[in-house]
């Protein structure tokens, strides 16, 4: 139903029209639309309020990044599993590579160092 209808005006909060809305609903107006059906006749005037606001903590890694895992020399298992999912082993920095979307949701997630 609002897909289909033509927005001709988006307004920020204390411009003229958003008055009372704003009196009404303080900081947690965000935008007034007037939406235009054209089949009806009628003009509709929507808001969009902040209802909900909490801290968010961004990913460090996206999907295609390659991430690295810490695991011991001793944790044997988890070497397997890290070779069958075809990680890179880097000597070097004694660390395993692998794309961060293979590990998402396991237990590997965790073991990523924080200095990376």
């Amino acid at each position: 139903m609002l897909k289909d209808m033509k927005t001709h005006c988006h307004l920020k909060p204390g411009q003229k029209g958003t008055r009372r809305l704003l009196e009404q609903y303080g900081k947690s107006l965000v935008c007034v639309r007037y939406r235009y059906d054209e089949s009806r006749g009628i003009r509709l005037k929507t808001v969009e309020i902040i209802v909900e606001e909490k801290p968010w903590k961004q990913p460090r890694f996206k999907d295609g990044d390659i991430a690295p895992v810490l695991v011991g020399y001793d944790e044997i298992d988890l070497r397997e599993q890290l070779r069958k999912l075809r990680a890179r082993w880097s000597p070097e920095e004694k660390l395993w590579f692998i794309p961060y979307r293979l590990m998402r949701g396991t237990e590997l997630e965790n073991r990523i160092p924080e200095k990376c």
